[in-house]
């Protein structure tokens, strides 16, 4: 599978999940752009679920705003987004205090 170049939920084992286009793969390092942090979301049962289908209560979520470029290590986990899913979590209000 190609995932170069695809929006994708990265889910890592210390920094949590992102949701952004992964630019590059070097081993168990994901290099994202344009990427948001899913902090909490609600309105889907699993993150896989969020991939597919996005939040259908995008209110309840929190996704602090996109950063330009985040390497996340020790990732364990990747899933492409659905378009569907994209246009969800884009469309959830910036989390910020």
């Amino acid at each position: 599978m190609k995932i170069e170049g695809r929006y994708c939920m990265v889910r890592s084992t210390n920094a949590g999940v992102f949701a952004g286009v992964v630019d590059k793969i070097d081993g168990q390092t994901a290099h994202l752009k344009d990427a948001r942090r899913i902090h909490y979301w609600d309105g889907a049962t699993s993150l896989s679920q969020l991939a597919m289908d996005g939040t259908s209560k995008p209110n309840n979520c929190r996704f602090p705003c996109a950063v330009d470029e985040v390497c996340v290590f020790e990732v364990i986990e990747i899933i492409p987004i659905t378009d569907k899913a994209k246009a969800s979590i884009e469309g959830v209000k910036v989390w910020a205090e």
